[in-house]
């Protein structure tokens, strides 16, 4: 398993390296997973290139053209690109013919997953609870590579994955659709097992270090936590997506 972070992608249809290239991948919708630029390029296309991420609501990195040599050795120009291996779709779409179908809907919200390790577990545990789509934010998350997709076990390629830029508009837009608002978080005297998951339900999870934001713990219907008895202070966080994900199923039997 590749873990160096100077190495996002190594097969070739996941790169696009070239100013121009990266544009013309962006614009032709392409999902891209991310961008470097190397720190101090300048010029018009340089601009033209700001101009349509800005346009894509796509954030790029900027980083020393060494890091990009050691992705790759061929003429990048100062410009990388890491096409993602999986297609976003659009949460609106989703909801909708989760609805039509005569379904309740279970969404799981990831709120600064950055371990692809960890993002690759809860992707295959949500696969297996019957959950209708993952939601990412577009910057501050994981990058979905192959490392991801291994750890998934390729339930990656099967459940649907969300990537917005603002996870509290998309909890925004779940409520109005009539889903409740769960936020997995330790700031709660209320266990998980008090919640009514019956319902259409949207379960939010933090990181590990830093949980969910204070914006979307103050909009959620519910706080819960998993009780804890042992001296550790908390459990890895695919291993609380497993617990809650599971007492829905439980409910839902």
């Amino acid at each position: 398993m590749n873990t160096n972070p100077d190495k996002p992608a190594q097969e070739n249809n996941q790169m696009v390296f070239g100013i121009r290239a990266v544009i013309e991948a962006v614009k032709s919708g392409k999902d891209i997973e991310s961008v470097y630029v190397q720190r101090g390029l300048t010029g018009g296309l340089y601009l033209e290139l700001k101009a349509v991420l800005k346009e894509h609501q796509l954030a790029f990195q900027s980083v020393p053209i060494e890091k990009l040599n050691r992705i790759t050795r061929k003429n990048h120009q100062g410009v990388i690109g890491i096409i993602s291996p999986v297609t976003y779709q659009n949460i609106e779409n989703i909801i909708q013919e989760v609805y039509e179908r005569g379904e309740v809907p279970l969404i799981l919200l990831l709120d600064g997953i950055t371990d692809v390790r960890n993002l690759g577990a809860i992707a295959r545990t949500a696969e297996c609870a019957g959950v209708h789509a993952l939601v990412v934010p577009a910057k501050g998350s994981a990058q979905i590579n192959s490392d991801a997709i291994k750890t998934s076990a390729g339930a990656l390629f099967k459940i649907p994955v969300c990537r917005h830029d603002s996870l509290l508009k998309v909890c925004r837009y779940l409520r109005e659709s009539g889903l409740q608002i769960v936020a997995c978080t330790e700031k709660t005297n209320d266990y998980l097992y008090t919640v009514n998951y019956t319902v259409p339900t949207a379960v939010v999870m933090g990181s590990e270090e830093s949980g969910i934001s204070s914006e979307i713990i103050r909009t959620a219907d519910h706080l819960a936590k998993i009780p804890m008895h042992g001296e550790i202070a908390s459990l890895n966080v695919s291993v609380s997506a497993g617990i809650i994900l599971y007492e829905v199923v439980r409910q839902r039997m």
